[in-house]
């Protein structure tokens, strides 16, 4: 064997001195490099953390800034907003019943209320006509008159008198206020059919919406993330028999558990509202049946999709080297999730939690539309296009401003929420 061992050495002696001699390094190889040299070949690089990178990436993406630019104007409308109109949402303002978002001047609706009457609109022809050097004669009189006393279209009649709209509404009484020099905050959305106005029972729907949103996401993160780390941490058994739940409560219709307790609900929180005048009695009040349903529902069905995706997180962690140096040195499994397993999930945790908003509006908000959500007197973006339905064709106005923001709404949650994800990923870093 030493001898083989010889020969293959000395075989392959000659190919390694020649590759040494092919490879020879220059003299100059190990000398200092200059600063210029250093500048351009090491680039300092300031360090940041987790979460200021996320905010880089996230200003990156336009639409994701822009609908968080509009979320936050839509939540200064719904919460600052009623601060600003001096009208509360179950306020009925006297004559202003089913107002238009526009209004016409006090001269303007003289000069059409004179136009419909035959003496007036016979009188202003006279007037016309000796401005022209000449008398109205007798068969001109009757002719104004059958085409007055014909009627006709009220727009067509504007038209040709060159009435035109002016922006926001004032009833009749607001504009003499005006008139005599006084200040009136403008309808900017017009009235109800009741003479409430609108916009500012818009804001308070949208706040009623985004309150209920933000609530249910919270409790959804609260239930999802204790029961999704306990599963994914505990593994074996305990997982399976707790995704067997999870299963089975994938299996129950939402809507239908809500309209149930809703009407379960109803009387014994009548009777607790009856029991005393104190905070809890009134939270009740405020809140109403329906809406405490949707809140209990939610705690019951709605955190299963936020448990199976920390579930999968905790999965793939807990597998980590520093759980194994934790669970060496003694810390429980309590500590280990607390510590170390969910605040590595605080990406998944945070998009699923915002995303988890826009669904929770769109739920309250069709409830509401279908009756089964916030009581009345209170109002929410669902209830009033249930209520502007009624008046589509005569008022649209009614449907469709609060159909559009709520539209708005949900839609840039929904894309801040994506690209909140795509920048808490630190697969997608850039």
């Amino acid at each position: 064997m030493a001898e083989k061992r010889k020969k293959v050495l000395g075989s392959l002696q000659p190919d390694i001195e020649d590759i040494l001699d092919w490879n020879k390094l220059p003299e100059d190889a190990f000398q200092p490099a200059s600063a210029e040299e250093k500048e351009s070949f090491i680039q300092d690089r300031k360090s940041v953390s987790y979460w200021k990178d996320a905010w880089r990436r996230l200003r990156r993406n336009k639409v994701a800034m822009v609908a968080m630019v509009i979320v936050i104007l839509l939540g200064l409308f719904a919460f600052v907003g009623p601060l600003i109109v001096p009208y509360s949402y179950d306020e009925v303002i006297p004559g202003a019943n089913n107002l238009h978002p526009w209004h016409y001047s006090l001269e303007d609706q003289e000069e059409l209320a004179a136009a419909q009457d035959p003496e007036m609109a016979i009188e202003l022809a006279r007037a016309e006509a000796e401005a022209e050097g000449r008398e109205l004669s007798r068969i001109e009189e009757a002719q104004i008159r059958a085409q007055v006393k014909s009627g006709g279209d009220v727009d067509e009649l504007r038209a040709e008198l060159g009435i035109k709209p002016k922006l926001f509404g004032y009833t009749n009484d607001e504009l003499q206020r005006i008139a005599d020099g006084e200040f009136v905050f403008p309808h900017v959305f017009g009235c109800d059919m009741q003479g409430r106005d609108i916009m500012v029972r818009t804001m308070i729907g949208t706040r009623v919406s985004m309150i209920v949103g933000i609530c249910c996401a919270l409790i959804v993160l609260v239930i999802g993330a204790i029961y999704g780390s306990i599963s994914g941490y505990c593994g074996g058994k305990v997982d399976a028999v707790m995704q067997r739940i999870v299963e089975i409560i994938y299996t129950i219709p939402e809507v239908l558990i809500i309209l149930l307790l809703g009407a379960t609900l109803k009387p014994i929180l009548e009777n607790f509202q009856n029991s005393g005048d104190g905070f809890l009695q009134n939270m009740v009040t405020i809140l109403g049946p329906n809406l405490i349903a949707i809140f209990i529902a939610f705690g019951l069905l709605y955190w299963v999709t936020m448990s199976r995706i920390i579930r999968g997180q905790i999965l793939q962690l807990k597998q980590q080297e520093y759980v194994t140096a934790a669970r060496a040195l003694g810390a429980k499994g309590g500590r280990i999730i607390k510590r170390h397993l969910l605040p590595n999930c605080v990406g998944q945790i945070v998009t699923t939690t915002f995303l988890q908003i826009p669904s929770a509006i769109f739920t309250e908000s069709f409830l509401s539309f279908l009756g089964m959500g916030v009581s009345a007197p209170m109002t929410s973006l669902g209830s009033m296009c249930s209520d502007g339905l009624s008046g589509l064709q005569s008022y649209p106005y009614r449907l469709f401003i609060p159909a559009i923001i709520l539209s708005i709404l949900i839609l840039c949650l929904n894309l801040f929420g994506d690209g909140l994800r795509d920048a808490l990923d630190p697969r997608l870093k850039k």
